[in-house]
């Protein structure tokens, strides 16, 4: 995007959350500028949070002070939990009855519910959600993440609010690229061949965790091991000390 059409934009906003402790003490900030020429900050503080509500907070408070005020928002954030949620996810957990693709509780409800009410109130067409990778230098992030930092230690800072050729963040330098990061498959969890146990000179197998758990609570000088393969046996069984052809009781 050419300068001058960055200046044309209606509005356009950093955000960002920290948490010292995940979950614990946490901040929340974000940066509205608008064409008129006019920047505000924002921030806050929360005694047990997290930092995905964090991150969450401060979209809806950026949202917020929008409200009743018309024109397109292009809204930067470093999280693409908050971007990914509300782009895609949340019309699948409201079909749901707020349930993840596991069948859970989907984590942060109420401010996942009042950033949908925002969204649907002004238009989803109207915001522009723009990813900001972390800590690399771009300016509006690095504002953000300063002022949510801040407040996730009890401190207090100056928030800005005024001309936008007096504000020391060049905030109109946005990233080159604001696609979305690729997510990463999840692992997927290989069940275990066996559970080897060892107790009184007799080894047996296990074919799940809680069955071996049983055999060796509490038992002084007892052994165990998840085994992945019958070859591993073979190796438990010598890191044992024992012979790779001693028998194994199922």
């Amino acid at each position: 995007m050419k300068e001058n059409d960055q200046l044309k934009m209606d509005f356009l906003v950093f955000s960002d959350g920290a948490c010292s402790g995940n979950p614990g003490p946490g901040g929340w900030a974000c940066v509205v500028a608008d064409k008129a020429g006019q920047v505000y900050e924002l921030g806050g503080f929360a005694e047990a949070t997290t930092n995905n509500r964090m991150e969450l907070v401060a979209t809806i408070r950026a949202l917020d002070s929008l409200a009743g005020k018309p024109g397109q928002v292009h809204f930067y954030t470093d999280s693409t939990y908050v971007i990914r949620g509300i782009t895609q996810w949340i019309w699948g957990w409201r079909k749901k009855g707020w349930k993840n693709a596991e069948g859970q509780e989907v984590l942060n409800r109420d401010l996942w519910e009042q950033l949908l009410q925002l969204t649907t109130a002004r238009g989803a067409k109207t915001i522009s959600w723009l990813y900001s990778r972390g800590h690399v230098g771009t300016p509006g992030n690095e504002r953000c993440d300063e002022i949510a930092v801040a407040f996730s230690q009890r401190r207090k800072p100056s928030l800005y609010r005024g001309s936008l050729l007096q504000y020391e963040v060049a905030i109109y330098d946005l990233p080159e690229n604001s696609d979305l990061p690729e997510m990463r498959p999840k692992a997927v969890k290989v069940a275990a061949y066996s559970y080897l146990s060892l107790l009184g000179g007799t080894v047996v197998r296990h074919r799940d965790w809680p069955s071996c758990e049983r055999r060796i609570k509490g038992q002084s000088g007892a052994k165990f091991k998840k085994a992945m393969s019958a070859d591993e046996e073979s190796q438990i069984l010598v890191g044992w000390g024992l012979s790779v052809t001693t028998a194994i009781k199922d």
